[in-house]
This record gives C-alpha cells, sequence and structure tokens, in this order.
C-alpha cells in the first residue's frame, strides 16, 4: 500500500531584502540635474554681472539690459543717485556678490566634487542675484511712477525700438 504524501515543501532559505530597484540611481540623475540647472543660472548670472553691458553709465552689475538703454540720461543719473542713497549697503552686497561667486569657483574646483556644496553656494548666488533684481526693480518702477506723462511715453518709444532690436 503506498502513502500519498502531500506537497514538497522547499527546504527553508533565509530571506534577504531585495536590492534597491534603481531608487538611488534617480536621486542621483535628479541631484545633477539639479545642478546642471543651477550652474546655468549661475552661468547666466555671472555672465550678466561681469559682461561689459549697454548701461551707459549704470554699475554693469546693476544694468537692466533694454529697460536701462530706455532710460534717458536724466532718469539714469537719478537711477545712480538712488543706488548711491543706499549707501553703504549697495557697496556690501556687490563685495558679497564677489565673495558669493569665490566661493562657488571653489566648490566647482573642489577634488573631490561636492554637489552638495556647490548646489549650496548656487543657492547663495541666486539668492543675492534675485535680491538685486528686486532693488532695481523697485528703483525703475519708482522712476518710471515720477515720470510725467510725456516722458512714460518717450521711455515706451525708446523700450520698444530697444527690443525690436534684439
Amino acid at each position: 500500500m503506498t502513502e500519498t504524501q502531500g506537497p514538497t515543501q522547499a527546504p527553508e532559505t533565509p530571506i534577504t531584502p531585495p536590492k534597491a530597484s534603481g531608487g538611488s540611481r534617480w536621486i542621483k540623475i535628479a541631484l545633477a540635474v539639479s545642478v546642471a540647472l543651477n550652474l546655468a543660472v549661475a552661468g547666466l548670472v555671472a555672465g550678466a554681472w561681469l559682461r561689459e553691458g549697454p548701461g551707459r553709465g549704470m554699475p554693469r552689475d546693476m544694468s537692466f539690459g533694454p529697460f536701462t538703454e530706455a532710460l534717458s540720461d536724466n532718469d539714469r543719473r537719478e537711477l545712480r543717485r538712488a543706488l548711491g542713497d543706499r549707501g553703504p549697503g549697495f557697496r556690501e552686497s556687490r563685495q558679497q556678490m564677489r565673495t558669493d561667486l569665490e566661493a562657488l569657483l571653489a566648490t566647482l574646483r573642489a577634488s573631490p566634487f561636492d554637489p552638495v556644496a556647490t548646489e549650496e553656494a548656487l543657492t547663495t548666488v541666486a539668492r543675492r542675484a534675485t535680491d538685486r533684481l528686486d532693488l532695481g526693480r523697485d528703483l525703475i518702477t519708482n522712476r518710471i511712477l515720477a515720470m510725467s506723462d510725456a516722458e512714460r511715453q518717450a521711455f515706451a518709444d525708446r523700450l520698444e525700438r530697444g527690443l525690436k532690436r534684439r
């Protein structure tokens, strides 16, 4: 007589945790993309900061391209005066921007490369650039609000011509 046995069971094997399914790979890719985008922004900021722009008398790191070009000589003088009224705060922020860019350069040249330090340096550069852009926007806005109707129309005409040339 033959006895039927139940299903055979495989010998127990220790359970090993599954390997990461590429999650860390995606984190690395996302970090690399983030660093690349931040470098692009920093490059634009640094390039604008360093280039000899058409600011015609504005500090070159406070030139606002077609807006500055469209201002009359008197308006540019008034903006320079307003910047001067900011006094040490404005000059100090220019020095801080130089220091921030030097720190960024140090992170880019560091070996081994530290992407987190580079991202932090880029964030600092971007934050300071945003602060300076906000200052410039406020100054230009105040200047435009102080214009007469005729001055504002002439400014709009010059701005339009400058935009068409670009």
